[in-house]
């Protein structure tokens, strides 16, 4: 089925890896940035560690959501695959929902936590405010929220041709 959702969802999953990926590339760059300058030059710049944690927060926050959608999450299963099949249903749906409660909860109270620490600033970046540091809190779980929903309704998209592009690449 490829429903326009599904592709749209797609896109969004292809922004996340993307995101989480150039977050890892340009903090591999700035932390040795930071102890060169610091152990070499002598000057440890101030910027480095407060960029590097931003990029973090984005690799960690966009990138868990990616792995959500593609089913490289940690799951442990072992107790209830010992169980009958209603109750392992009852229990993915069980993990459905609350799934979708925290990501709400985490999307409210971080979008909150934002808004509230907006104007203050970081002393080794002024010009940006904490507020925006905090931000990928509340975006991947926003993106998460989506991915859960189109698993509710559309069942696991793990399978998709974007999301398993590497296995699909080594067969070809």
């Amino acid at each position: 089925m490829d429903h326009p959702f599904l592709r749209w969802m797609d896109r969004l999953y292809l922004f996340t890896i993307w995101a989480a990926g150039a977050a890892i590339f340009f903090m591999s760059l700035i932390i040795p940035w930071g102890v060169f300058s610091r152990y070499v030059l002598g000057t440890g710049s101030q910027w480095p560690e407060p960029i590097a944690i931003l990029l973090m927060m984005v690799f960690t926050f966009i990138g868990a959501a990616a792995a959500y959608r593609a089913g490289g999450h940690i799951a442990v299963n072992m107790l209830t695959e010992k169980l009958p099949a209603p109750i392992q249903r009852l229990l993915a749906v069980l993990v459905d929902v609350l799934m979708l409660v925290i990501c709400a909860f985490v999307v409210w109270y971080g979008t909150n936590l934002c808004i509230e620490t907006w104007g203050q600033g970081i002393s080794e970046l002024p010009w940006l405010p904490v507020g925006a540091t905090y931000s990928p809190l509340p975006m991947g779980a926003a993106i998460t929220l989506l991915f859960v929903l189109e698993k509710i309704v559309w069942g696991s998209q793990a399978h998709r041709r974007i999301v398993r592009y590497e296995e699909l690449a080594e067969g070809a």
